[in-house]
């Protein structure tokens, strides 16, 4: 099961957690991914797709 957009394809991407002191930790950002039911088939929309979908249907 992947961790990307099935509409956009938004995948992670590298970031680096930096502390206080400035020292730089690689880490991970992954989309704000949530199933959604469209046409019958659950698929995986990022928060933002599913924001642009309920904008076009209304």
């Amino acid at each position: 099961m992947s961790r990307a957009c099935s509409i956009c394809e938004k995948s992670a991407v590298r970031a680096n957690h930096v502390s206080h002191s400035n020292r730089k930790v690689p880490r991970r950002q992954n989309p704000n991914l949530q199933l959604v039911r469209v046409d019958g088939k659950s698929i995986k929309a990022c928060s933002t797709c599913r924001r642009t979908m309920v904008k076009k249907l209304a």
